[in-house]
């Protein structure tokens, strides 16, 4: 396990490395200008500015608050929905057409409206992030539940088991790796979905620091706030994967 672990390390940083040296000769053949392609060096210098002076804990730490609430409650939204349209095949053809039509509507264009309704504070922001989880988790929540086979809901039918029962002792642990993967992907899209919030009004955020980059023409703090959303997408994929991995060895013994 440990050289395995030492392995994936390697070869990431091996990975980084080469990723760089690209960079670095794209820049010398061509010539770039700093305000088009920065140099690494330039980018790490813009970094270490604003981890020095607090600045980008600050900003990653209100966009992380924005993230984690939007996902708790998109996930939250979609499983009791999804539960309830995988019991309820009827109500699903009726709602199916007006869900599916919610997802034709770019988030961007609805995210105006919410900071308009609900102002330009925290909960417009955790909006527009539940809003772009939502319809992933559904989807694996109907999904995962259907998936719970004729014969195991029978036999809890034939223990005479209550309903709460038949939730937590057998469609739940039996629908659980579909759920973590619906939500391995909300855990990404959770992060998009701030992003768009802080770009349409916002003080705080990675996604104001972006836009502060695009209209300064800081292009390097551009690239660190563009890092620390890709860092931050990473370790809620990671973890949400290593929840999954937990699952799917219980599942197998």
């Amino acid at each position: 396990m440990t050289g395995r672990i030492g392995s994936r390390i390697a070869l990431a940083l091996l990975g980084l490395t080469i990723f760089l040296a690209l960079w670095q000769g794209i820049i010398w053949l061509r010539g770039y200008p700093a305000f088009i392609l920065p140099p690494p060096a330039a980018v790490m210098a813009r970094l270490w500015e604003l981890v020095a002076d607090g600045s980008l804990w600050f900003h990653a730490g209100a966009t992380l608050q924005e993230v984690l609430a939007g996902l708790g409650l998109g996930a939250l939204a979609a499983t009791l929905l999804g539960y309830g349209l995988a019991h309820s095949p009827v109500a699903e053809r009726l709602l199916a057409p007006y869900i599916v039509a919610s997802q034709s509507v770019p988030v961007v264009a609805v995210a105006p409206l919410l900071v308009i309704w609900f102002g330009t504070g925290l909960l417009s922001k955790v909006l527009v992030s539940a809003l772009i989880v939502f319809f992933p988790i559904l989807v694996n929540t109907i999904v995962g539940v259907r998936s719970v086979g004729r014969n195991l809901r029978d036999l809890m039918r034939a223990l005479e088991a209550t309903r709460w029962q038949v939730v937590w002792l057998l469609e739940l642990p039996a629908a659980l790796p579909v759920l973590l993967g619906g939500l391995k992907v909300g855990a990404t899209l959770a992060v998009i979905g701030a992003v768009v919030g802080e770009f349409v009004a916002s003080d705080r955020g990675l996604g104001y620091l972006l836009k502060q980059g695009q209209q300064l023409y800081d292009t390097p703090l551009v690239f660190v706030g563009i890092g620390a959303l890709v860092v931050m997408a990473q370790s809620l994929y990671g973890t949400v994967a290593l929840l999954e991995r937990g699952v799917v060895r219980w599942r197998e013994t």
